[in-house]
């Protein structure tokens, strides 16, 4: 009789998921890499408001930079090694790394307009929309000759 596995979400998980560099992302975080930097985006009429999902991780670990227009979060940990730590490890699932993810937001903002808060393992940033150059309406060309 077949066991489920205890060391992976599916049972054949641990006898076909062989290493490779294409799939470095899912080794370092695990099966849901995929789920890190949850992100919510609601509009307001003058400004958005962006919260990033980022559990465990402090604010010291956290770094915003606007460049050229986008505005990057980047966010990195490391895992402390507990060398006196007593008995064998059967699963480690806690990795060091760093996550990034990057938004347009124009090239109008400077760094003093965006605010950003960290509460609860949730970044909450406020970005103000700026009113871009219309264009004027139509015109008519004059033909010269």
């Amino acid at each position: 009789m077949l066991m489920p596995s205890i060391f992976a979400e599916n049972l054949f998980d641990d006898w076909f998921d062989f290493p490779s560099f294409r799939n470095m992302d899912r080794q370092l975080y695990g099966k849901h890499y995929t789920r890190e930097m949850k992100t919510d985006v609601r509009e307001h009429d003058d400004h958005y408001e962006v919260d990033i999902d980022l559990p465990g991780f402090k604010k010291d670990q956290i770094q915003l930079t606007l460049e050229k227009g986008y505005l990057t979060v980047t966010a990195a940990k490391k895992v402390e090694k507990d060398e006196g730590e007593k008995g064998k490890t059967l699963r480690k699932e806690r990795y060091d790394g760093t996550l990034q993810r990057s938004f347009y937001v124009g090239d109008t903002l400077t760094e003093k307009d965006i605010t950003a808060k960290l509460e609860h393992g949730v970044l909450s940033l406020s970005i103000p929309k700026r009113a871009e150059e219309k264009l004027p309406e139509k015109k008519l060309i004059a033909i010269e000759g």
